[in-house]
């Protein structure tokens, strides 16, 4: 029970320190057409950590899981209703930041924090015929790669990225399709079977090369691709935060994956 509460504590205190920033666009003072995507966002973040705190109460789990969790849903509720949401509106560097959070920094949190044993004690047990057949997929990874690679390609066309950012809804589907592909991702990369580990590492080293690439085209194209009214300086920033920090969790995942590699093998020739 004692981790339970310093749990809620934490949670508390991280949702009072985005409570100032979160009031750029929350679901308060969005405008009319906002306003309920960002109350759906909101309320789905609130009830998936609801879940998750009443879970730690019945299972619970190391206080490690339970930081990387909570700091993944701080991260989670700024991305989607701070400020980050309505810069990304006008701004290509801050609608990237925004698609980093949701493809490189949150889903490793959350799936390093192992909250499944958590959300299925806090009521979240009737979802598990919708997460067991996801999860299944979590052995071939480079399935998993090329479908988050064609999510990724497909919301960073000129078309569809502007019909994001034109209309709420689709733009929380972006979201939601960004997390999902690149949760089951990364849970195929840092959860998977050792069996698996040499697809991991390649699906890691084939997302690095073609995120990298795309972002290479953002830096080095001569004139905005998404609309004259964004600056070609601010989309250049943007292909830089995607090729360049966008790299570093992959780089560090494929560093930790190749160690677990070669130490499996090792094992198995005696070394």
């Amino acid at each position: 029970m004692r981790m339970t509460h310093a749990g809620a504590s934490l949670a508390g205190a991280l949702l009072m320190l985005a409570a100032p920033l979160a009031s750029a666009h929350s679901p308060f003072t969005a405008t009319t057409d906002d306003q309920l995507p960002a109350w759906l966002s909101a309320a789905l973040l609130l009830g998936l950590w609801a879940c998750y705190l009443y879970g730690c109460a019945r299972v619970r789990p190391g206080i490690a899981a339970v930081l990387l969790f909570h700091l993944g849903m701080a991260l989670a509720g700024l991305a989607v209703l701070g400020p980050l949401d309505e810069w990304a509106e006008t701004s290509t560097s801050a609608h990237m930041t925004q698609h980093m959070l949701f493809m490189v920094i949150i889903p490793p949190l959350f799936v390093l924090s192992r909250p499944l044993p958590q959300l299925s004690a806090g009521g979240a047990r009737r979802l598990s015929v919708v997460w067991d057949p996801l999860l299944r997929l979590t052995q071939r990874p480079m399935l998993l790669a090329y479908l988050h690679g064609f999510i990724v390609w497909f919301w960073h066309m000129p078309k569809f990225y502007m019909l994001a950012v034109e209309h709420p809804w689709w733009h929380a589907v972006e979201h939601l399709l960004f997390i999902l592909s690149a949760g089951l991702f990364w849970w195929a990369v840092l959860r998977g079977a050792r069996s698996v580990a040499p697809w991991a590492l390649l699906a890691l080293l084939f997302t690095l090369m073609h995120t990298g690439f795309l972002g290479a085209l953002l830096t080095f194209a001569r004139e905005p691709l998404y609309g004259e009214a964004r600056s070609l300086e601010d989309q250049q920033l943007a292909g830089l935060i995607m090729w360049v920090l966008g790299a570093v969790p992959y780089l560090a995942a494929a560093g930790w994956l190749g160690w677990r590699w070669l130490s499996m093998m090792q094992r198995k020739l005696g070394w």
